[in-house]
């Protein structure tokens, strides 16, 4: 008796059902990794920011941690300050200036990808390299910033001794380790416009300003957003460099404690795990709000 067309499809079916089950055993691995090492310490942050936990100890305090870091933890108001100065100062300066330069490099005839290549070293960086070589450059008397200063006339500056210019340090830091991928974004996206828009306002005798202000700006517009949340995302979660530069109290004067600086400094050097999952928390509220500003905003503006 021959088989039925229903009956083939039906084997068939069956097989492919049986090999689609192989390939999840081969996800399975990864699977596992995120729920140990990603699902697994979100849930149980969560659960300690409800309690009082040293670690060994714990007893249930409800929202107290919560209210403890927004209406008693002057330190921790600190922290966001920091945080958000030097996060808000190296965005609005990285962005910028690191379209005007892929603008340049996606203009030249020559050497695009050499450009490319050098300006993206530093974001391959590590920070806590960088952030040791930086020292030497801001040292106030052996440092070469220092002395290109007083070569033409200005007065040196003690970069990493005084709150604000320490600051300042930290953000240069972040524009240069940042720039490269800025610059390699813009790119992309300078290289996806149609030369035809171009070619039509030429013949329309639009000059340069014109064709960048009309064309390319608006066009650029997704990815200033995107570059927006990237970097805030990025700065906001700011650590290795401050923590190397300024050490466990962000010193000078507590000018380098940052949000991350303060969930490290509480939950593995002061053992309050619980207040350490709260304040984790608020920066995850704080990232998601404003996250959804800057994708409103931007929408407005596209």
């Amino acid at each position: 008796m021959q088989p039925t067309m229903k009956t083939i499809s039906s084997k068939n079916h069956k097989k492919m059902k049986e090999q689609s089950y192989v390939w999840y055993l081969f996800l399975l691995p990864a699977l596992i990794g995120i729920i140990l090492f990603m699902v697994y310490p979100v849930l149980e942050s969560f659960r300690l920011s409800f309690f009082s936990s040293n670690g060994v100890k714990e007893t249930f305090v409800g929202i107290s941690n919560y209210t403890q870091l927004i209406l008693k933890e002057e330190v921790f108001w600190k922290a966001i300050f920091n945080t958000f100065y030097m996060a808000i100062f190296q965005v609005a300066i990285a962005v910028p200036l690191g379209f005007v330069i892929a603008t340049l490099i996606n203009n030249l005839p020559h050497f695009k990808d050499l450009f490319k290549v050098l300006f993206f070293i530093p974001y391959i960086t590590s920070l806590v390299a960088a952030s040791m070589v930086f020292m030497y450059l801001f040292h106030p008397e052996m440092g070469p910033i220092n002395y290109l200063l007083e070569s033409i006339g200005l007065p040196g500056i003690n970069w990493l001794s005084d709150p604000l210019s320490a600051k300042w340090a930290v953000i240069i830091l972040g524009i240069w380790n940042w720039m490269g991928f800025v610059i390699v974004i813009c790119i992309a996206n300078l290289q996806t416009i149609p030369a035809q828009l171009y070619e039509a306002a030429e013949i329309d005798g639009a000059n340069s300003f014109q064709k960048f202000a009309y064309i390319t700006t608006p066009k650029m517009m997704p990815t200033f957003s995107f570059l927006l949340i990237m970097g805030f995302i990025r700065t906001l979660q700011r650590f290795g460099e401050t923590y190397t530069i300024g050490g466990l109290e962000g010193s000078p004067m507590r000018s380098l404690y940052t949000i991350v600086g303060f969930i490290y400094d509480r939950g593995f050097n002061g053992t309050e795990y619980g207040l350490a999952s709260a304040a984790a928390y608020i920066l995850f509220m704080i990232i998601m709000v404003v996250t959804l500003i800057n994708m409103k905003l931007s929408k407005m503006n596209v």
